[in-house]
């Protein structure tokens, strides 16, 4: 099987990378990234190559000509990159990779990043959702997802499966989430008449699943999380950080306050902190084969977990 690793250069796509050269069943990695893997490939190929270039990452694309894709060229906002940036490298990447991958014939498993946010926050909404709930995103990063699902969905096929994870939050002590770095601001906003619950889902776990949709051949939905759930004051409380009890309008001042704190808080994570976030994660236990994920509370804690610090003292003497 050769293999198209969509947004290599992230953390999560580097993880994936990883996982895949070590699979006996793998012949051949490739991928592409507007930056380059931060983690040694064995014998993964990488090309650095901006999602906008249509023109080359159709070409490159299409040369390799993969059997499966592993799709995670899907860009948070405030991630790596502003909230325009990110939702046209992902609507971009997302509609010239999977072209390509399929105009070269040989496309058979895709498995394409996406998220809980696809589900929205609208009154009436169950408040634990599974695959079965129709999405109705209310942030832009959530209308992002669906447009990602909806153009990956366009390439099924008798002959092509198409698995869409709908990821929880993704978070780990090296991921560059905004949750996390908002979470990890020495005063963080909270709900100031509430403490809804949302769940999370660990760095390694969200490549792990992807590997086992393309080796499953996975075709269709399927929710990835953490199982139990945390709130904005549990894990305030967890992380020592000093509560910001915040209600109405304020919650738009609070954006501004943690973007000026060096730690931008795009719509997604507001919703998150404000409304929570949770759905059922129970199918990926049979679909995917993921019996085992680290809980929501074991990912707040080692988002909080931070190495000692030795300073180094300049010998100023002269032997």
């Amino acid at each position: 099987m050769r293999v198209l690793v969509t947004g290599m250069g992230g953390e999560l796509g580097t993880r994936v990378a990883q996982l895949l050269e070590a699979e006996p069943e793998i012949e051949q990695v490739a991928g592409c990234d507007f930056v380059p893997p931060r983690r040694r490939l064995r014998r993964a190929e990488f090309q650095r190559i901006d999602p906008r270039d249509r023109e080359r990452l159709g070409a490159f694309v299409e040369q390799f000509a993969p059997d499966a894709v592993a799709h995670f060229g899907v860009y948070e906002p405030a991630s790596r990159m502003g909230p325009r940036e990110a939702a046209e490298r992902s609507e971009t990447c997302t509609a010239v990779a999977l072209a390509a991958a399929a105009r070269a014939g040989r496309l058979r498993q895709v498995a394409v990043r996406s998220g809980v946010e696809v589900y929205g926050r609208r009154p009436g909404r169950p408040a634990v959702p599974d695959e079965s709930v129709v999405p109705q995103p209310t942030t832009p990063y959530g209308q992002t997802c669906l447009e990602v699902e909806t153009i990956a969905l366009g390439v099924r096929s008798a002959s092509t499966a198409v698995a869409v994870l709908r990821y929880a939050p993704v978070l780990g002590s090296h991921v560059p989430s905004p949750l996390g770095r908002v979470l990890r601001l020495p005063a963080v906003p909270v709900p100031a008449f509430s403490d809804p619950p949302f769940s999370l889902l660990h760095q390694d776990d969200s490549a792990e699943a992807m590997v086992a949709a393309i080796m499953r051949g996975y075709d269709g939905i399927v929710n990835v999380i953490g199982p139990g759930a945390a709130s904005p004051w549990q894990v305030v409380r967890l992380g020592g950080r000093i509560p910001v009890p915040v209600a109405g309008p304020g919650w738009a001042a609070a954006a501004v306050a943690c973007e000026l704190a060096g730690a931008p808080a795009p719509p997604h994570v507001i919703d998150v902190l404000r409304d929570g976030c949770t759905a059922d994660g129970s199918l990926a236990a049979s679909a995917l084969g993921m019996r085992w994920l680290r809980s929501t509370q074991e990912v707040c804690a080692e988002l909080f977990e931070w190495a000692t610090v030795t300073p180094i003292v300049r010998n100023e003497a002269v032997a």
